[in-house]
């Protein structure tokens, strides 16, 4: 197997080769949704990047088991267990339950994920599913005095630790520049860093989702989420973790500290992370009212799949800037890439030389810290290559099975698409005449009943002083 991949772990701070615990098996787990809004497009970049990296994983030859969560509890706006409760603050946002809240963006998210081709994990668990494995942890932890109980709740004391600040050798001053400052301290820790592995007193008398536990009723903290379940469904070692660099802290220092303190051996070897998406304004995020989502890129007419192929112009470390100009500029390089490819001739026979060594190519652009960017490059190099279209045909097929960019469909299906436009709108301006004409006869009847057959189709009529327009509802 010609898997010599190589990325940058977080962890250890540099570029390592990767090597499974179980040789051509791979356990990973990537952080999910907090279910209370949609996705933007800034959070969709990672789960894109890590989609690249599972596909990579197993164009390699490894078997891949990946888990995800889905944050359907709690959650605070500040990741060091204070601030405001951000289920409840979508339940009241929307006059919902909260549960109906998490069903509702939990399948929107997933909805994002099939329009973005990015695969579904092997086990997708809710943390609402899981509140006797979070119990059992924090037992383990205060049996081991690694936690403790204060002021009804149950903490983590870092203190115990020789080494908290796992990921960085920076200063506790430094890291703390993510959390923010506007947030009451919680005057029942011991230490700054300790962290809440349960609540039963807090300041959401309201909170929705309560549960019985030894400590009294209520709910789990957030970072416990991701260390039971992925030990539930990944076991005692996990490969590969994967989030965004916002969760380098405190989340993913806090899942390390929890998890290798009720272990009592080192949990995952290797830690993937990717970078934020911005704007002209800075780092994209909900919080700023009106975000993007794709749902809006598709209302100004961009096909999600130029989202992911201009996310994949740019590498996973660095800073991605957003504009409608530049995903302009996608959108024509994403169209004339999928036509040159459509206008390939499938048969005939595929040179296996070119095509090995252009797999190979492509290969080892993504094995070099998964440089998607390169991996394009190769894609156009291949294109341009004198060969058969048969063996390009291929290779674009081969490629995509990785970039997930419909390089061997788009185009057909867009023909297609536009052959059903072009039949409808013949039908729709002799629908216009025909109704024309009757309103001429002053057969009013048949005017109303001809709009409203165009509606039942999803086109609209508009009366207008330049004569009658139509759009599509």
């Amino acid at each position: 197997m010609d898997n010599k991949l190589r990325f940058y772990n977080t962890l250890n701070r540099k570029e390592e080769l990767f090597i499974p615990n179980e040789d051509g098996k791979v356990a990973m787990y990537t952080c999910g949704p907090t279910v209370y809004h949609y996705a933007h497009i800034g959070n969709l970049r990672s789960y894109i990047m890590e989609d690249i990296l599972e596909k990579t994983l197993r164009y390699v030859g490894y078997d891949v088991k990946r888990v995800m969560n889905i944050t359907d509890v709690g959650h605070l706006s500040s990741d060091a267990d204070t601030g405001e409760d951000k289920m409840l603050k979508g339940a009241k946002r929307e006059h919902k339950t909260v549960m109906e809240i998490a069903k509702f963006y939990t399948d929107a998210f997933f909805s994002d994920c099939t329009k973005l081709n990015i695969k579904t994990p092997d086990v997708v668990e809710p943390a609402t599913n899981c509140i006797s494995e979070f119990i059992h942890m924090v037992e383990v932890l205060l049996e081991k005095g690694y936690a403790y109980v204060a002021g009804g709740n149950v903490y983590f004391d870092t203190s115990r630790l020789g080494d908290y600040y796992v990921f960085s050798s920076q200063s506790e001053k430094e890291l703390l520049v993510g959390v923010r400052d506007d947030v009451e301290e919680d005057a029942n820790k011991r230490n700054r860093n300790d962290f809440v592995l349960w609540f039963t007193r807090s300041k959401f008398e309201d909170q929705a989702l309560k549960w019985d536990s030894p400590w009294g009723v209520g709910y789990p903290g957030w970072h416990i989420e991701c260390s039971c379940i992925s030990m539930k469904h990944l076991g005692e070692y996990m490969d590969i973790h994967c989030g965004g660099v916002d969760n380098i802290f405190p989340h993913h220092t806090n899942e390390i500290a929890q998890s290798e303190a009720y272990l009592g051996h080192k949990w995952c070897n290797y830690w993937f992370h990717v970078h934020h998406l911005t704007d002209k304004t800075g780092k994209m995020s909900k919080s700023k009212g009106d975000f993007l989502t794709v749902s809006l890129l598709e209302s100004k007419g961009y096909d999600p799949i130029v989202y992911r192929f201009f996310c994949l112009q740019s590498h996973y470390r660095k800073p991605l800037e957003f504009s409608y100009e530049v995903l302009d500029n996608t959108t024509v390089a994403y169209e004339k890439l999928v036509k040159r490819i459509g206008g390939l001739k499938k048969d005939g026979e595929v040179n296996r030389e070119k095509f090995d060594a252009y797999r190979q190519k492509f290969q080892a652009a993504l094995c070099d810290d998964l440089n998607s960017s390169m991996a394009t490059t190769v894609l156009y190099d291949m294109l341009k290559e004198d060969m058969s279209d048969a063996t390009k045909y291929a290779l674009a097929e081969d490629f995509d099975k990785v970039l997930s960019l419909n390089l061997t469909t788009a185009y057909e299906a867009g023909k297609a698409e536009n052959e059903v436009d072009a039949q409808l709108e013949v039908y729709i301006l002799e629908k216009i005449e025909e109704r024309r004409a009757a309103k001429k006869e002053r057969d009013f009847a048949k005017a109303d009943a001809i709009r409203a057959e165009l509606l039942e189709k999803g086109i609209i009529l508009e009366d207008t002083r330049e004569g009658v327009k139509w759009k599509k509802a």
